[in-house]
């Protein structure tokens, strides 16, 4: 493995966002993507996992592990969100039945096996509710410190939340998870000063990621397409669909999530959460981020949910997360065009 490379374990509810965070992943020469661990979330752990290895196996890395996970939070019924990704998770988009099969692993087993088996080497990042993360640190407790960073996409910390008025969806979604594995690294801190922090990327700095139409015309440019088709079929089911299979997958999943945006955000368009938290797992200079003591709500009559962090040291806790207080949206979105693009003119 080239040594300017990252070893990347994705855990994923795919959903629209996780999709582009997997075209990003496999678009990027920097990411050595070990495995793809799926959870319940955005739609239910199966279809979760059948949208994986369908978009996996349309950027040509049907190569890559995908493991499922559990099919329940850990103590709560699950709740999706189809109004926001649709019935299967991907829009408006179709593709075919992957021919790649499911690991033989757990998803909890898989990311404590290759923490093991690489320790201090491996980014996991968490783009889904954190069950998965949660089962894997009962396992082993050591995760924090086998881990070479966990990178985050949960939490509203200074801004409301999208799913209540003070939560984040992955966070809602399993929230005795979230508070599972806050808690983890307050106790690997308390035990060892110089564990690495998790980084947080909340709704504070991922919902800067505004994609528009007309990234999506540029991102047919950067494939050698006619972009201006490409940004018509996100605007409209009437006209013609890209002959490219990439576009074609990312226009239609689009058009279906910018139209949930436009009705409930007042804007044509989409926050592109997820590929932004990756963008930044593979390069940190795209954010900053300030170590924060965090806890998270489970019993409140109205605030259940909430990611509370301290920002005035009033706890005296010591800090558990690296919270990200600004991000270079604009730079990512600059990478995700080229990237995707390239991808894209490469799969024909």
């Amino acid at each position: 493995m080239p040594p300017t490379t990252i070893p990347l374990i994705l855990d994923v509810d795919t959903g629209i966002d996780d999709s582009l965070a997997l075209l990003y992943a496999c678009a990027s020469a920097e990411a050595e993507l070990i495995a793809v661990t799926c959870s319940a979330g955005n739609v239910d752990a199966r279809q979760v996992a059948e949208n994986t290895l369908a978009v996996l196996e349309l950027a040509g890395r049907s190569d890559v592990e995908v493991a499922l996970g559990r099919a329940t939070p850990l103590e709560r019924d699950l709740v999706t969100t189809p109004e926001t990704h649709g019935p299967r998770g991907i829009g408006w988009a179709e593709l075919p039945a992957p021919r790649a099969a499911l690991s033989s692993r757990h998803s909890a087993d898989l990311i404590v096996e290759e923490a093991r088996r690489l320790p201090g080497e491996i980014v996991l990042v968490a783009l889904a509710p954190l069950t998965n993360v949660a089962l894997a640190l009962r396992q082993e407790p050591d995760l924090p410190r086998l881990l070479k960073r966990l990178v985050i996409m949960g939490g509203a910390y200074r801004v409301p939340g999208n799913t209540t008025p003070v939560s984040e969806w992955n966070v809602h979604v399993d929230p005795e998870a979230a508070r599972a594995v806050f808690s983890a690294w307050s106790g690997a801190v308390e035990s060892d000063g110089g564990v690495v922090l998790p980084l947080a990327l909340g709704l504070d700095v991922t919902e800067r990621a505004k994609l528009l139409p007309g990234h999506l015309a540029r991102l047919g440019d950067a494939a050698g397409t006619d972009g201006a088709a490409v940004e018509a079929r996100v605007r409209s089911a009437d006209a013609p669909p890209p002959d490219n299979p990439v576009l074609r997958f990312v226009a239609d999943a689009l058009r279906f999530y910018m139209e949930f945006h436009a009705r409930y955000d007042g804007f044509y368009g989409a926050f592109v959460h997820d590929p932004f938290v990756v963008a930044v797992a593979l390069d940190e200079a795209l954010a900053r981020s300030v170590p924060l003591a965090v806890d998270v709500e489970l019993t409140g009559e109205i605030t259940t949910g909430q990611t509370v962090a301290d920002w005035r040291g009033l706890w005296g806790r010591k800090a558990n997360a690296d919270v990200a207080v600004e991000g270079d949206a604009e730079l990512f979105l600059e990478r995700l065009i080229e990237r995707v693009g390239a991808l894209a003119a490469r799969v024909r």
